[in-house]
């Protein structure tokens, strides 16, 4: 695990399946359509239960660099924040994962959120660069907990080195 504390507040990296986190919500990276789909999606559904898609089909869709919210069904959280990030190589990449992030932290602080947990944002199908991923990701988590809210703690779930290993140095950077 690495960490930083942000005032009273903590980022956390560590090296867990976000689906088994025990946190009040975590983050999903959804496509416009909102559909769980296969993978990831279909792990989801599988593990929370149908609920969770049926929630999404009457929200109906989510535009790049937005955020929804749907109960977790049986999974341990208590919410899933679907957020639609960019694609690979799609026209200002950087600005719309920082818009999703901010948007996904925003969902959370209506909700009440305390603990949060993130997975690396488009890194897998979308193939967003780890290095533009890790940096956005980290500064605009950490500018979000420096100006207050209800999030006590946000943690990035990246269970692999590929991923653990970017976000580990940029949250070790602004320690």
């Amino acid at each position: 695990m690495v960490e930083r504390k942000i005032g009273d507040k903590n980022l956390r990296l560590v090296r867990e399946d976000i689906t088994e986190m025990e946190v009040d919500a975590f983050v999903f990276d959804i496509t416009e359509d909102v559909k769980l789909g296969s993978g990831f999606g279909a792990a989801i559904q599988q593990r929370g239960g149908i609920v969770i898609q049926k929630e999404l089909d009457e929200i109906g869709g989510c535009p790049t660099g937005e955020a929804v919210v749907t109960e977790a069904g049986i999974l341990k959280a208590d919410w899933i924040i679907h957020a639609n990030g960019p694609k690979f190589r799609e026209e200002d990449e950087e600005g719309k994962l920082r818009k999703t992030v901010q948007s996904a932290l925003a969902r959370a602080e209506e909700k009440g959120v305390k603990r949060l947990a993130f997975p690396p944002m488009g890194t897998g199908l979308y193939q967003v660069p780890l290095d533009l991923c890790s940096r956005v990701m980290v500064k605009t988590i950490s500018d979000h907990l420096a100006e207050g809210g209800t999030l006590e703690e946000v943690l990035i779930a990246a269970p692999d080195n590929r991923e653990f290993d970017p976000f580990k140095a940029q949250i070790q950077e602004g320690a």
